[in-house]
């Protein structure tokens, strides 16, 4: 019997893939006979004609099953005598594609439906994006409802053409079609007469037989911390999973990121002491040395794994407010969780042309290439070369759900490598744009007022300087400094002839409010002013 197939079915609203697993289900016998009986009775409900809806195999919610649509997530096991299955059947409307992505993420194989009346949609283009996106190298494009086109091959040739273009365009190299009938069963679990001029295996068989396996070995041992475990004062183990390799007791392994090296005293499995593990067990090992060694650090045995705090991923952004450059998330790659921030859109990628685009914010189900900064070094590298440590998801802070996922590709290790830090960039690692706000003291207006309004943009999350120059300063080259640390400047105006220093700010930077004894609508004008999301980030360095 060959290994766990993980496959998940995705692909455009009403494509007929709740139908095509349950159908797959049924012809195989593997079905309980409650299950069955429970099938035929809710079917004669809702079904036109009295026939056997499938779908209600997988869609169990009752909004589910009262609107005919997938909107969670729905995992099936399954075992046929040549193989077991795990399938994952996600939901087709786009408000629902962060419940796909989920599924995605786990499976080793997609099973892609297109409607035949239909062909090739905006969603199904999406959906296979997403799939390459999360590491998925084997696709299935399952052609349905070939009764409804009578069978017909042209059809079949035509769909076939623009399946081609999409995977020449999303370099997708391991892609069979297959003309199926979800409701009558063609080409499911058998062959079907009704398309003889369709030579290849019946989707099941299919299945069973395509290796995943093929071409996805990483290059040596590695094994993320999860937890360390300290039963007593004589044992001290570093526990996880191997994600790829083998180790043996008594050889050297490094400890990333700090470097240090130390030798295997011993290694369990479970409560047994074993000599050597490989890829896939979950395990403990001791050192022969104490190391200071905690979750999210990672057990290599060869070098190969790379030490940054910054890089670009490319995302599908699955939150329902937009994403702004500038905002803290925690990051969470491998067994790591840290704090971070996306300082850049690089561009978005058009889903049904896959063009290359700029963008300043991303909505709910955009793909785009960000850059990432993390408070601190982690173990990363690139997706295509550690998959583990290569995937990452972004977890709002305030919130605590998930805003994103996506995977690395690629890793700055050096400073070189990185763009140069500009004033953009401090502000937003701040979480502000970087203003100069011009405030003239009056005999109403004083300078307590203005501290004041410090104080109040401080308790706000203002990173906020108050510069009350004197007569003889250089004003405009401390102003400027002070603007490209990425500062919000209060510029005190009293004895100083600030005139010409106006001009040679842009409009965006420079900012004159008029004194007001209300010094909390002052404070909210400024917070407005530098608030990170308006859109006016790119004017001109001075």
């Amino acid at each position: 019997m060959k290994g766990l197939l993980k496959f998940i079915t995705c692909g455009s609203v009403d494509d007929g893939k709740s139908t095509l697993i349950g159908h797959i289900l049924y012809d195989s016998k593997l079905l309980y006979a409650d299950q069955e009986k429970a099938l035929l009775l809710d079917s004669a409900v809702g079904s036109a004609g009295g026939d056997i809806d499938y779908s209600l195999l997988l869609d169990g919610l009752i909004a589910e099953r009262e609107q005919g649509i997938t909107i969670d997530v729905a995992y099936r096991y399954f075992t046929t005598d040549h193989r077991s299955f795990i399938v994952a059947d996600t939901p087709g409307h786009e408000e629902y594609t962060r419940n796909m992505a989920v599924g995605a993420s786990f499976a080793d194989l997609a099973v892609i439906l297109l409607d035949a009346t239909q062909g090739v949609l905006v969603q199904t283009r999406r959906h296979a994006r997403i799939c390459a996106l999360m590491g998925i190298h084997h696709f299935v494009f399952a052609i349905n409802k070939m009764d409804l086109v009578d069978y017909s091959q042209e059809r079949f040739e035509e769909i076939k053409k623009d399946i081609d273009d999409l995977s020449a365009e999303l370099q997708l190299t391991n892609t069979h079609l297959i003309p199926v009938s979800a409701t009558v069963g063609d080409n499911i679990t058998t062959h079907s007469d009704n398309t003889p001029w369709y030579q290849g295996p019946s989707l099941l068989s299919y299945l069973e037989d395509v290796d995943v396996d093929e071409g996805r070995e990483e290059q040596g041992f590695y094994l993320p911390v999860q937890r360390v475990c300290r039963p007593d004062h004589t044992f001290r183990g570093f526990q996880g999973q191997v994600e790829s390799g083998e180790i043996s007791s008594g050889q050297e392994v490094t400890l990333l990121p700090s470097g240090e090296k130390a030798n295997i005293k011993s290694i369990h499995v479970g409560d047994k002491k074993v000599d050597h593990v490989f890829t896939g067990q979950p395990a403990t090992i001791q050192l022969d040395r104490e190391v200071d060694v905690s979750r999210g650090n990672v057990i290599v045995d060869a070098e190969g794994l790379k030490v940054a705090s910054t890089f670009t991923a490319e995302i599908l952004w699955m939150d329902d407010n937009k994403l702004v450059t500038g905002k803290n998330f925690y990051v969470k790659i491998g067994t790591k969780m840290i704090p971070g921030i996306i300082t850049d859109i690089i561009h978005q990628i058009d889903v049904n042309t896959g063009e290359k685009k700029k963008a300043d914010h991303l909505s709910k189900n955009e793909i785009a290439l960000c850059r990432f900064v993390l408070s601190d070094r982690i173990v990363i590298d690139e997706f295509k070369k550690h998959r583990t440590l290569g995937e990452l998801i972004v977890i709002d802070r305030v919130t605590n759900m998930t805003s994103a996922c996506g995977v690395v590709n690629e890793v700055y290790e050096d400073d070189h490598q990185i763009e140069r830090i500009n004033r953009d960039t401090r502000a937003l690692i701040n979480g502000q744009r970087a203003i100069v706000v011009e405030l003239p003291l009056t005999k109403d207006f004083t300078l307590e007022d203005v501290r004041q309004i410090e104080a109040s943009l401080v308790h706000n999350g203002r990173h906020t300087y108050l510069y009350h120059p004197d007569i003889d300063e250089p004003v405009y080259e401390v102003l400027k400094h002070l603007h490209h640390a990425g500062l919000v400047v209060l510029l005190v105006k009293e004895d100083v002839d600030v005139s010409k220093i106006r001009t040679q700010f842009s409009s965006n930077i420079y900012h004159e409010i008029e004194p007001d004894k209300d010094i909390k609508k002052i404070a909210k004008k400024i917070l407005a002013l530098s608030d990170v999301s308006v859109d006016i980030l790119n004017g001109e360095y001075i």
